[in-house]
């Protein structure tokens, strides 16, 4: 399985270990109220989904990058990866409204 590496290109999925689902970028306000059941949510409850799915994974033996990978989990097809900064700064923004 070949993983489109935004700044490397192509490269095998073995040089990246697989973290789990992309919603790992998301995690809840420790502050906040209700931030106990968030976190409990956040660090026990998965889905596992049957086909187009967002992960996040490690390249562990190259630039030691954190990618969101959208792969389709029934065919293991990769349809994209980005930077997981970038998808993470793009949430930031969005829930700012738009403001950077």
């Amino acid at each position: 399985m070949l993983i489109p590496h935004p700044l490397l290109g192509p490269r095998d999925a073995q040089e990246f270990t697989y973290l789990g689902d992309a919603m790992m970028i998301d995690r809840p306000d420790g502050m906040a109220e209700g931030a106990e059941a968030a976190f409990f949510d956040y660090v026990y409850l998965r889905d596992n989904p049957a086909g187009v799915h967002r992960e996040l994974w490690f390249h562990e033996q190259g630039d030691r990058s954190w990618l969101v990978v959208t792969r389709d989990t029934t065919t293991h097809e990769i349809l994209g990866a980005e930077l997981a900064r970038d998808v993470a700064l793009a949430q930031l923004s969005a829930r700012k409204g738009g403001v950077k």
